[in-house]
C-alpha cells in the first residue's frame, strides 16, 4: 500500500468512528432517564388526584418519546392522608398505579405518621403501595440533590 492509500484508509476509518460516536450519542440521548419528585402536603383529594394525573401524564409523555422516567410522590404533613390506609381518598387509584406504572413510587413521611399516631392515640397503617421514609421533607431534598426535578401540584 502506498502512503496515499494508507492515509485514505485512515481518513475513512476516522470518518466511520465519528459517525458511530454520533449515532451512539443520539441513541443515548433518545434513551435518557428523567427523574421527577412530586410533593403532596395537603389533605385535599383534588390535589392528590392532580399529583397522580401529573405522574401519569409525565410517564406517558416520556414513554412516547422513547425515554424512561422515574417518579416519586412524597406525602407528608396533611398530605399523608393520601397514603393512609384508613383515610386515603385515592386508595383505589394507588393500587392501579402500582400495577400499571412500576416507575412510580410512593413515599410516606414517618415523622408525620408518628405525630398523627400520637395525636389520634392509635397506630396508623400506610397503604401497601407506599413505603415509609424517615422524613418527607428530607426525602425531597435527597431526591433533588440526586438530580430529580421537583413538582408541587
Amino acid at each position: 500500500m502506498t502512503g496515499f492509500t494508507k492515509t485514505l484508509w485512515r481518513m475513512r476509518l476516522a470518518f466511520v468512528a465519528v459517525l458511530l460516536a454520533c449515532t451512539m450519542t443520539s441513541a443515548v440521548a433518545a434513551g435518557k432517564v428523567h427523574k421527577l419528585a412530586i410533593q403532596v402536603d395537603a389533605n385535599d383529594a383534588a390535589i392528590m388526584n392532580l399529583a397522580l394525573n401529573n405522574a401519569a401524564n409525565v410517564s406517558s409523555y416520556y414513554d412516547g418519546q422513547g425515554d424512561s422516567v422515574q417518579i416519586e410522590i412524597v406525602a407528608y404533613g396533611p398530605g399523608l392522608h393520601m397514603l393512609r390506609d384508613d383515610t386515603s381518598p385515592v386508595k383505589e387509584r394507588l393500587k392501579s398505579f402500582k400495577a400499571g406504572m412500576p416507575n412510580v413510587t410512593f413515599s410516606a413521611c414517618n415523622v408525620t405518621k408518628t405525630g398523627m399516631e400520637k395525636t389520634e392515640g392509635h397506630p396508623i397503617a400506610i397503604v401497601s403501595e407506599a413505603r415509609l421514609v424517615p422524613s418527607g421533607a428530607v426525602r425531597l431534598i435527597e431526591l433533588q440533590e440526586s438530580g430529580y426535578s421537583y413538582l408541587k401540584p
